[in-house]
């Protein structure tokens, strides 16, 4: 399971700046006035190789005596989620009330605190920190948020310091497919569940949030083992007033994470919402392969259902290798398609590739398509090979090719996956600049 950090603190004290800065992101709005942050961000990170989560909880208290009761509540329930807690405090407004409030707080759970002092950019870091002792977590860390310095140090000390992982989300089972359904609340994920695997075992009923947890659950299908998650529905932002359920977020983040393809669950009667496309920019973003299976198809009439088609393949856009399956997780219409495709792209995310193969698909597409010169240079790409799987990764070589085009690269990649059928899961190009073996032998023969 992947490791959460939380962020805590006052307002306007930098947790913001520090999340966009741990995410490498600029999904936390970051202001110069406090209680910006009004509700929770959750970010996926790498820190020297291992991948963790960060929450970034919204101040605790406007006022340094005052730590409001709502935000605190809020505040705890991410607590409740994360491995560790980094309380951020200021440099430059020193030891406050509030930040002793808020020790008081945190002495009361049981996680590990580490506390970070932001804003130190300029100070010696025995003066920055002095009088954060106070605070009796340890030694303060002095960082820069905004500048970085000093994040790498304290991410090391925090690792090294990492309280061991609590149990995997999902059951281990040699050979199975893992998948982790993904959708907003009351689109029918725990209906499908119980369809597939052939019994009531999860709570349905006609209202949102019913799921509350990320549950995993074992099954076969045509004889091929299966572990699927289902996770609680998860809303917009602002439209998620349960502390519950905005914690489970979290566990919905580590479901797709250990997850090898993801089943992002549409509403037809709802369509193609901004969340939906978040989730899936989600799965993406971490190399996920993933199916979109829309629900309660069963349930409009055949106008209806002509409009909802031509609207999702229209905005669905970017995402249009996914397969794209119409089903009815009550009445189980549509089900084997679904479970075929879900196998399609599992065994895309998992293709083994031949450099040959791959090598002559390239040598096709420039001749079809040579990429632009670039200040009269032409870019010449030479040969391809298999950098990695799930994601399928494909490693080019060549000259300039720091110069290629997002277009080019989106053209290669549609040349790739038609070629090796890698539908249902995303492609990661990269590029490399090959030596020019005549730039040695020139500069001998100057020497001799």
């Amino acid at each position: 399971m992947l490791p959460v950090l939380a962020l805590v603190g006052r307002p306007n004290v930098g947790k913001s700046t520090l999340f966009n800065r741990l995410t490498r992101t600029r999904d936390a709005l970051v202001a110069d006035q406090p209680g910006v942050t009004r509700d929770r961000h959750y970010g996926f990170a790498t820190y020297n190789g291992q991948r963790y989560i960060v929450v970034d909880t919204g101040g605790i208290g406007q006022d340094d005596e005052d730590i409001d009761s709502q935000a605190l509540a809020q505040t705890r329930a991410a607590l409740e989620e994360a491995d560790v807690v980094l309380f951020v405090v200021d440099s430059r407004q020193g030891l406050m009330a509030g930040d002793e409030t808020i020790a008081e707080q945190l002495r009361r759970i049981d996680r590990p605190v580490h506390v970070v002092v932001n804003k130190s950019e300029g100070q010696i870091g025995a003066s920055a920190v002095a009088e954060f002792h106070a605070l009796a977590f340890g030694d303060p860390w002095a960082v820069s948020a905004t500048h970085g310095d000093r994040i790498s140090l304290l991410l090391g000390h925090v690792f090294e310091h990492l309280p061991a992982p609590r149990a995997q989300v999902l059951p281990h089972h040699r050979g199975a497919i893992r998948l982790a359904l993904l959708g907003r609340p009351n689109a029918g994920k725990s209906t499908l569940v119980n369809r597939l695997l052939g019994e009531t075992r999860m709570l349905t009923q006609n209202a949102p949030g019913t799921t509350r947890d990320a549950v995993a659950s074992e099954f076969s299908f045509d004889d091929k083992p299966y572990v699927i998650v289902d996770t609680a529905g998860i809303r917009r932002r602002a439209r998620i007033d349960d502390d519950v359920e905005k914690v489970s977020v979290v566990k919905a983040m580590q479901a797709m994470e250990a997850a090898q393809v993801v089943i992002v669950m549409l509403d037809a009667a709802s369509g193609l919402s901004t969340q939906d496309i978040r989730l899936l920019n989600m799965a993406v973003e971490r190399g996920r392969a993933a199916v979109i299976a829309v629900n309660k198809w069963d349930g409009l009439e055949e106008k209806q259902r002509e409009k909802l088609h031509g609207e999702l393949v229209k905005r669905i856009g970017a995402f249009d290798y996914l397969p794209l399956l119409f089903i009815s997780a009550l009445h189980g219409s549509g089900l084997r398609d679904l479970m075929e495709a879900i196998q399609a792209s599992h065994r895309a995310a998992f293709a083994e590739l031949s450099t040959n193969a791959l090598s002559r698909t390239l040598e096709d597409a420039v001749e079809a398509h040579s990429p632009p010169a670039i200040h009269g240079r032409r870019i010449k790409l030479r040969y391809a090979h298999q950098g990695g799987r799930n994601p399928p990764t494909i490693v080019i070589h060549g000259n300039q090719t720091q110069r290629v085009s997002d277009e080019y690269k989106r053209y290669l990649m549609r040349r790739f996956r038609e070629k090796f059928d890698l539908f249902g899961t995303p492609i990661h190009l990269v590029f490399k600049n090959s030596d020019n073996p005549y730039v040695q032998r020139g500069s001998k023969r100057k020497r001799s």
